[in-house]
């Protein structure tokens, strides 16, 4: 009845909003539209996202938030996680978190959407009252097409719960002559069927089967809107009129099954059972699996025996049983295949778990004897959110075993840490051992004390280089020889260049002195600071060598300890996946049986018809005679 876009085509949209819902609430005010990571966690949160590699996203986006990495992206984060919980099916989670961030942070136009998306899913799900709660709390004005989609989602679930007066009054002044109006006319035919006003349905009804479709979605309305209102009429004792609809089906099209049917018996409630053999004959040929080819396979031997052609219709009632009982014995050993469980495991078999959540399609079916009958399965949304579900499971299993693995691989790389921590440790504690830096502290002192006193006591002579001291010791040798002290003149000329030599010497030293004392000061101020880094690095070792053993403990405690937790969660994973099997099993079986039991009645029926006919005619032999 509703107009609707796909489940991942909205998920998608749904996805892309809740991405940018924080960026287009700050670009408000920062005049921004540019997102910018600052929590490098957050950008490889987003580089799984848009790989579209949900579940990595998930363990990452968590594991993040629990060791506090997003704390430039809260809320960024906080409803990044809720599209991804809602990409798995999970909206229940998701819609705790959009109704806790969109109270308040965004805007209107923005949490109208939200809501409106949100009442999508509800509806999805099966959840009518919390779709219409949601919708109920969109307070602006949707854009045009979301306004017009909205209105005609709060009127499928109110036709859903059977509020039908409540949808006519909703969509019966719907303006425009757009696809959506064409919608609109037909939900509001089909609740005034519903709710028993057939002759005001059939001039809407009758409206939208004459329209001319420019696409096949308006096709395949128009012919929705035929059959409804052809049985409608047939329903309420007006064959004649129920035909031109009826027969404005296409022939080809997915609606053509019954409305063949019900131009047979449009005629058969008029009598004419010749013209009502036409359409049911064309329906024989067509696949078993449809209940109006099961209906016209006892529909024309009754128009026959009509006819009086009762060798005929004794004739289609055996084939007709024979049809149902070999139907109804495939039916059998389908569902004891599905019931052994391996078909489920056919469908990972067929399709590899290279994708989740509800992005995922099944491509092609697995072959099997089941096959044929899968097509109307998968038809059912129940079905597909079940089997999507038991492929999640499957797949979370898998992540598990993988964890599993590793948990001794982690182990593996601990044990060599620790092993080459316990071989390099005497080595470091010998090194330390050999370094005496209290020592090299009293050292510095006493080198900062004995430059103090130099600068004192300007001892340019105690800054002089090797060689300047050496030299300066010659001539004070010199200065002490015997020779030189003789009243000669030779004598006195000697020890005046020894004076020049003494003096010029001493004048380079003191010329020096300042910049010697300087470098020597800053030497040691640096000797100062190397041994302080020096002593914070030991304390740094010290505590290191402390806490290592701790450390190692910790890491131990945390890798092995991971272990029983993936234990406990892969025995829940089991289970649930037991129980999506056996839910699974169920639909499918429910399905076949409800087939199986139909196909019973049409052959008790069949029986029934044939047995009458082989009366009439022993009773016609018995009179003959």
């Amino acid at each position: 009845m509703l107009r609707g876009c796909s489940i991942t085509r909205f998920i998608c949209r749904l996805l892309v909003l809740l991405v940018l819902v924080v960026p287009v609430a700050y670009a408000a005010t920062a005049k921004s539209d540019s997102i910018v990571v600052q929590d490098p966690q957050y950008g490889e949160v987003l580089f799984y996202f848009y790989q579209e590699d949900y579940f990595p996203a998930i363990v990452r986006l968590l594991a993040a938030k629990q060791q506090q990495q997003l704390d430039d992206h809260a809320e960024d984060a906080e409803l990044l996680l809720g599209g991804l919980y809602l990409s798995y099916g999970h909206h229940l989670e998701a819609a705790a978190i959009f109704e806790r961030m969109l109270a308040d942070n965004v805007s209107t136009e923005i949490r109208d959407r939200t809501w409106f998306f949100l009442a999508k899913i509800w509806y999805q799900r099966g959840y009518l009252d919390k779709s219409l709660h949601a919708l109920s709390l969109v307070e602006g004005e949707l854009p045009d097409n979301l306004q017009r989609e909205a209105l005609m989602l709060q009127a499928q679930v109110l036709i859903d719960g059977g509020n039908y007066d409540g949808a006519i009054s909703l969509l019966q002044d719907w303006k425009g002559r757009t696809e959506w109006a064409s919608y609109a006319k037909f939900n509001v035919g089909v609740a005034l069927v519903r709710s028993g006003r057939v002759a005001e349905a059939q001039a809407l009804l009758d409206d939208l089967g004459s329209l001319n479709p420019f696409n096949d979605e308006l096709t395949a309305l128009r012919d929705k809107a035929n059959l409804a209102l052809g049985y409608a009429l047939l329903q309420d004792g007006q064959p004649a009129a129920a035909k031109l609809p009826l027969q404005r089906v296409r022939l080809e099209g997915p609606f053509s099954n019954k409305a063949l049917l019900g131009v047979g018996w449009a005629d058969a409630e008029m009598e004419n059972y010749r013209r009502a053999l036409v359409p049911w004959m064309e329906l024989r040929g067509r696949d078993l699996l449809d209940s109006a080819v099961q209906e016209s396979m006892l529909a024309i031997p009754y128009g026959l025996a009509k006819l009086e052609s009762i060798s005929q219709a004794a004739d289609h009632y055996l084939n007709a049983i024979e049809a149902f009982y070999e139907e109804i014995n495939r039916l059998d050993r389908t569902i004891a295949h599905i019931e052994s469980g391996e078909m489920f495991d056919e469908f990972l078999l067929t399709d590899p778990l290279d994708s989740t959540g509800w992005y995922w399609q099944l491509q092609e079916l697995p072959e099997g004897p089941e096959a044929r009958y899968l097509f109307h399965l998968l038809a059912t949304h129940e079905f597909q959110e079940g089997l999507k579900n038991f492929r999640d499971l499957t797949y979370l299993g898998k992540n598990l075993e993988d964890w599993q693995g590793s948990i001794d691989v982690y182990g593996n790389m601990l044990e060599t840490r620790k092993q080459a921590y316990d071989e390099r440790l005497p080595r470091v504690e010998g090194a330390l051992a050999r370094a005496d830096l209290d020592g090299m502290v009293d050292q510095k002192l006493e080198f900062d004390s004995t430059l103090n006193n130099i600068e004192d006591s300007h001892d340019w002579l105690a800054l002089a280089t090797p060689s300047e001291f050496e030299m300066w010791g010659e001539i004070a040798g010199l200065e002490s020889t015997p020779a030189l002290r003789a009243d000669i003149p030779e004598a006195e000329e000697v020890r005046e260049k020894i004076q020049l030599l003494k003096g010029v010497l001493q004048w380079q030293l003191e010329r020096d002195f300042k910049d010697r004392l300087w470098r020597i000061r800053r030497n040691l101020n640096d000797a100062g600071e190397s041994l302080v880094a020096t002593q914070r690095s030991r304390r740094q070792i010290d505590e290191t060598m402390r806490n290592e053993p701790l450390r190692f403990a910790q890491l131990s405690e945390r890798v092995y300890g991971l272990g029983p937790r993936i234990d406990g969660m892969k025995t829940r994973v089991d289970g649930a996946l037991a129980e999506q099997r056996n839910f699974l099993q169920e639909i499918a079986v429910g399905e076949l049986q409800a087939q199986k039991q139909r196909l019973d009645i049409y052959t008790v029926q069949a029986r029934f018809a044939l047995a009458a006919i082989y009366d009439v005619a022993a009773t016609e032999g018995e009179e003959a005679q």
